[in-house]
């Protein structure tokens, strides 16, 4: 193992129980001089809708790599070859519905347990093992989202991570470069905020020996959130001196009318494509907020009967039904459209999409009947073994978590555990 590779991805001294940050080395700094890798990076773009999809429509009835394609799928029809389907996946002991959609990628057992609290999820692991190798170590997106309540992107210490919803604001952070006073201002406020949590950070260490071991405990919590603050800050203020990527990509306009629901799930979709593409970072997390959708726009000339949770809730109305497919139809079109652009974008000798794991799935199995277990899950992309419908048992699912490591896998992090996994899932390698 080179020293290259232990300080980008293992970026703290450890040892009795204690965790130090390391500082910003030399090496580190050869580290932020790559301008490309010398192994082309995988990438993660990881997809929900916390209301998920009619089941019967998306899942094969027969499983391997002669299986006929379902109704959903056949709007993926043309990316056969580079998708999986798998059914029998969920989180062991994540149940209780809606409470579920904050779970989707940390697995945290419990939700609807007194006390709970969130644990790390997958893009936030992926980051810190990655180290800095990008401006962003993840972008975490939402569409119609609540930010106060959800998102699929959690620290360490279980702490919601706020979604993007603006793609004005995402284009401006990614391509538009400040002007210099502008960057000298921002260059200090970072190094206030920075000072300003040595200062806490030296009087949480003095309070620490007041206290008994209970206190102490949470109090430790809060000082490794502080330092991974620190860590943030100091990220920060070595990429604002290096200057941005160009696109020839117009600056969008943001879409404010939560009824325009396609519309605003395809420009977030073209936003996460803009960020993999210019290496802006590798991870993203995007969250369609179907439970906070209203009323929304099936067609220009229709518009659903009611919000998509009382639609998602049909009890076998065929009314309901029709729209819901009507909608689960749009959504595998658009993420047709999106393998389709990332399948005609070359990295040197492959497609982006040879380098890119795009997860779609759900916390909810079905939403009608509030069931957390055989979710919907579709894996494309990461240069995997594709063209499959891979089936575990229905009635004793595998942890979804053992694809989660499979993925981390993909991306050369070293790690054979996460979340609730019992193995992996490498027979997507072939």
């Amino acid at each position: 193992m080179t020293t290259r590779h232990l300080l980008t991805r293992r970026r703290f001294l450890q040892g009795a129980g204690v965790s130090l940050a390391l500082p910003l080395l030399e090496s580190m700094h050869r580290v932020f001089a790559d301008h490309a890798p010398r192994v082309p990076p995988q990438r993660m773009l990881l997809i929900s809708n916390n209301l998920g999809i009619l089941p019967g429509r998306f899942f094969p009835a027969d499983t391997g790599p002669g299986y006929e394609l379902s109704p959903y799928l056949q709007e993926l029809a043309d990316y056969r070859d580079d998708f999986t389907v798998i059914s029998g996946l969920s989180h062991p002991d994540v149940d209780g519905g809606h409470s579920t959609e904050n779970c989707f990628l940390t697995a945290a057992r419990g939700p609807t347990k007194s006390g709970f609290r969130n644990s790390i999820s997958l893009d936030q692991f992926a980051a810190e093992q990655l180290g800095p190798v990008t401006r962003f170590p993840t972008l975490n997106l939402g569409v119609n989202i609540d930010k106060a309540n959800r998102s699929l992107a959690w620290t360490r210490e279980g702490a919601l991570l706020p979604a993007e919803d603006s793609a004005e604001n995402l284009f401006r952070k990614m391509f538009v470069q400040e002007d210099r006073a502008s960057q000298e201002k921002q260059l200090e406020r970072l190094q206030q905020k920075s000072s300003i949590l040595d200062t806490l950070g030296e009087d949480a260490r003095r309070l620490r020996r007041r206290l008994g071991r209970d206190d102490q405990s949470r109090l430790d919590q809060y000082l490794v959130s502080v330092r991974e603050v620190e860590q943030r800050l100091q990220l920060a203020r070595t990429w604002h001196a290096r200057p941005k990527p160009t696109t020839d990509q117009v600056q969008p306009t943001d879409i404010h009318d939560q009824k325009l629901f396609f519309e605003k799930f395809e420009l977030m979709l073209s936003m996460a494509r803009l960020a993999l593409e210019s290496d802006s970072t590798r991870i993203v997390t995007l969250m369609v907020d179907a439970f906070a959708t209203p009323v929304f726009q099936l067609h220009p000339d229709q518009q659903t009967s009611e919000g998509y949770h009382n639609l998602s809730h049909h009890g076998q109305a065929e009314d309901k039904v029709q729209q819901l497919v009507d909608a689960d139809h749009q959504q595998m079109a658009l993420l047709a459209r999106l393998l389709g652009q990332l399948a005609r974008i070359q990295e040197g000798d492959a497609r982006l999409l040879d380098r890119t794991m795009l997860l779609f799935g759900s916390n909810m199995g079905n939403a009608n009947t509030h069931v957390n277990t055989n979710l919907p899950i579709l894996i494309a992309g990461g240069g995997f073994q594709h063209g499959q419908h891979r089936a575990f048992r229905h009635d004793n699912n595998q942890p979804l978590c053992n694809l989660f490591v499979t993925m981390l896998q993909n991306m050369d992090i070293e790690t054979d555990r996460f979340g609730s996994s019992s193995g992996t899932l490498n027979e997507l390698h072939g």
